[in-house]
Order: structure tokens, then sequence, then C-alpha cells
């Protein structure tokens, strides 16, 4: 048996794992690397997995950063089926459907403007792979054993970080792998919150907050807070949303803002296709989440959802003041660029950063207090004030993370830690080998790992 991290190891983005086991290739979610340019054009180097040979992939949930190089696994030969859960399934497809739309109009600008050195750009893949992607899907039921073949099985566990996320537990041959993908709150806003497991041979645990504990405090403040100092400027606020739980989340606390008759009389625009989309499959899945039917009606009253292309355009050019939540959550494409455009060199302006920014990203660029950034071509000069809520966040911090593993009832033969900037993986290293006193290595990637 061996594993291989593809991506996800030394980074959180890019997630890849490869399990061999004899004559089985089974592939662990199948993300795009965002973020540096040295990690973005990972992106065009060729795999290095033989796709005839690959039996499956099982994917942990929709974020871009595990399931965006699906259309380039299709693309490039792969046959086989994807497996996930219902909810995840509906979120991909909305999810590669905007990536594949995205780099098109992306390389189409680059040519049109001449802001490339590639002779012509081109996308990694387009609406057409995207869609070649989705008739490879295949969903199964949480909480239940579903066989790959007589010796391998796997079940779906809630992992609680996004709408349809889960941990993989596959057996192999009586020896337990679990793979967590990305591990929710213990108290989430809109989901219900992960659940424990207690065996495994083998685990590989995420780390993106491995090294931190989130801030307790109230979110409603702080949004409330920051709504107000904007409103006073009579200046309009900017927030880049994750179209999937973050912009959810960030509407029901603002319908129950607005339920408590504390929210300037402003409007309130979720300006994203993907969003609005994501946003109805939220609805759609009941199951998944705690809003009641109230919430739900509260959110649609509270939020206008923006799809046409005319309306967001007249929304842009509208100076007067306004709450504005727009793809994507790292400022890395998207409409939110448009409102930048033309408003963050304006320091009655806000930008509110409500989730994790890579490394590479405009989003960290912000955050770390550049005094510009780069899109369309161009410099900006930042003027608008900056704004983050730390709280504001899916990833559990190390403290969740510990009493995630605390309930497993006897530690795994060797725990693989990934997902998370070095410095965060090693963190969470050290607290695991000395709080638990458990075997375990930081992945690295392309490095390959034989267990017995």
């Amino acid at each position: 048996m061996k594993l291989t991290f593809f991506g996800g190891a030394g980074t959180v983005t890019g997630s890849k794992i490869l399990l061999e086991v004899n004559y089985k290739k089974i592939l662990i979610d199948c993300g795009l690397f965002q973020g540096l340019k040295e990690l973005r054009l990972k992106n065009r180097e060729p795999l290095p997995i033989n796709l005839s040979d690959l039996d499956v992939v099982l994917l942990t949930h929709a974020h871009l950063d595990h399931c965006g190089y699906l259309p380039v696994l299709v693309k490039n030969g792969y046959q086989g089926k994807i497996y996930c859960t219902e909810a995840t399934r509906d979120l991909t497809e909305i999810i590669l459907l905007d990536s594949g739309k995205i780099q098109k109009e992306e390389a189409e600008r680059a040519n049109r403007y001449g802001y490339t050195k590639h002779k012509p750009a081109e996308p990694l893949y387009d609406v057409d792979d995207a869609k070649e992607t989705l008739a490879h899907f295949k969903t199964f039921e949480e909480n239940v054993w579903h066989a790959i073949d007589e010796e391998i099985r796997f079940k779906f566990i809630n992992s609680g970080h996004i709408l349809g996320s889960v941990f993989i537990v596959l057996e192999v041959k009586s020896k337990i792998f679990v793979f967590s993908g990305d591990i929710g709150r213990k108290e989430p806003i809109l989901l219900h919150p992960y659940s424990y497991i207690q065996k495994a041979d083998y685990l590989v645990i995420e780390s993106t907050y491995g090294n931190r504990i989130h801030e307790n405090v109230s979110i409603e403040d702080e949004l409330l807070r920051t709504i107000k100092h904007t409103y006073t400027k009579r200046g309009i606020l900017i927030i880049p949303t994750f179209s999937v739980e973050r912009a959810q989340e960030i509407i029901y606390i603002l319908s129950v803002l607005k339920r408590k008759n504390l929210l300037p009389n402003i409007p309130i625009y979720l300006d994203s296709p993907m969003g609005v989309n994501a946003t109805a499959v939220y609805f759609k899945h009941t199951k998944n989440h705690m809003l009641t039917t109230a919430d739900i009606n509260s959110m649609i009253a509270t939020v206008e959802l923006i799809s046409n292309i005319d309306a967001s355009k007249a929304i842009v050019n509208d100076d007067n003041p306004k709450i504005v939540l727009a793809g994507s959550g790292m400022i890395t494409g998207g409409r939110v660029l448009h409102y930048l455009d033309k408003y963050i060199s304006d320091k009655k302006n806000s930008v509110l950063i409500v989730g994790f920014q890579a490394e590479g990203t405009r989003g960290r660029a912000l955050l770390e207090g550049d005094r510009e950034i780069k899109f369309f071509g161009k410099y900006h000069k930042i003027q608008a004030e900056v704004f983050k809520i730390n709280a504001f966040s899916g990833h559990a911090d190390q403290s969740e993370l510990l009493d995630w593993l605390t309930h497993f009832t006897s530690p795994p033969t060797l725990t693989f830690i990934n997902h998370g900037e070095p410095h965060q993986s090693q963190a969470l290293k050290t607290k695991i080998k000395t709080d638990l006193g458990w075997n375990c290595t930081v992945a690295k990637m392309n490095k390959e790992y034989y267990l017995s």
C-alpha cells in the first residue's frame, strides 16, 4: 500500500492524494492550485498518474482547491467515476461551470489587452470540459458502507465544513484509512457539527489553522460595527465572499441583524451568479443544515440576489452607500474585481475580509498592508479601509482539531498532516506529539509513503 500527495502538502491548495493498493488506484480529491504563481503553474504540469490505471476518485467536498482539477483529469483521458455526496455533486457542478467560464474569460481578456506572456493565453479548461466532467459523478449516502470491490469499501461521514462535506473512511484488507478533507467548526453557524470517528490505522488530517485558536468574539457585533463605520462615512462596504458556505452564513447573520432592526436602511446585494446558485442548492438540501423555513424566508427578504450582468454593472456604477457580497473570496477573480476597480482607491469605502487568504492572493496582500494590488493588467492604489473578521472560518482551529482527534479510541499507526502552510502543519505535528503521543509526520509533495 502506498500514499502519494500530489497537492495540499506544504500548502492549503491543490489537494490530491493517491492511494495505491496492489491492483487499485484511488484518488482522494482533485483540487486546483491557487495563490502563488509557482503553485498555479503546477496546474499546467501533467499529473504523474497513468489515468487509464486510475480506478476511482473520491471527493470530500466541493471547494475549488479540492475539486477544481477534475475537468483537467477528464480532459486528459480519465474515464472512471467520481464518488461524492449529493450536495457535493450539486455544488461542484456550480463551481466547475463557473471556473471554466472565468478561466475562458480571463484568457480572452489577457489576449485582448496583451498582458500575457503566452501567445495566445489558453484556459486550463472551459465550460464544455466542466460539463463533460459532470457525467462521471455518482452520489452516495452518508454513514453507510459502500463497496468499491470485494476487498475495498468506503463510507462518507459528515465533516461540518461546507454543505455536503465529508470525512472519507476507506477499509482496505482490514486496514482503515481516514481522510479528513477539511474539518469544520465544533459549533458551526448553519451546519450540523462534525461527526467523530473512533478508529483509523492511517489518518490524513488537514492543518489550515493548525497553529492558532480562533477568536471568541461575536461575529454579529463585529459585522455590525464594520457596517455602521462604513455607513457613517457614506461609503460602500465590499465583502469578497466565498460563494459556498461563507455567503450563506453572512446572509443569515445579516437577516438576523435586520430582524433586530439594527441595520442601516441601505441595499444589500449578493452579486455572484455562483453564490446565487449555491444558495439555491443550500435551500434545497434542508437535511444538511439547521436553517428553518422562517430563517430561509428571512434570508431571501434581506439580500437581493444578482446574476444578470446588466444588473451587476448598474450596481457597480451606483455610488450610493450599499453592502456588496461578491466573489471571489480571495479576490483571485470574479465580480468583486469590478467593485474594487471603482471603489478601492476611495478612503470612504471599506473592504471586509471574511475568510482564509492563501499566499499570493490579492486578499492576502490586502491583509498584509500592501499599498496597491494588480488586476485587469494594472495596479490599483489601496485607499479604502481594510477590515477582517477572524472568527469567520469554516476550518477547525487547533483546539477543535485536537477535540476531533481525541475521540479516536486508539492512536493510528501513522498520522499524516497536510493542507497547511509549513509553520501551521509543523505546529499541529508538535501539538499532536506532545499532547497525544501519536506517531505523525508532515506530508511532503510528491513523496511516496509505503505502508505496511
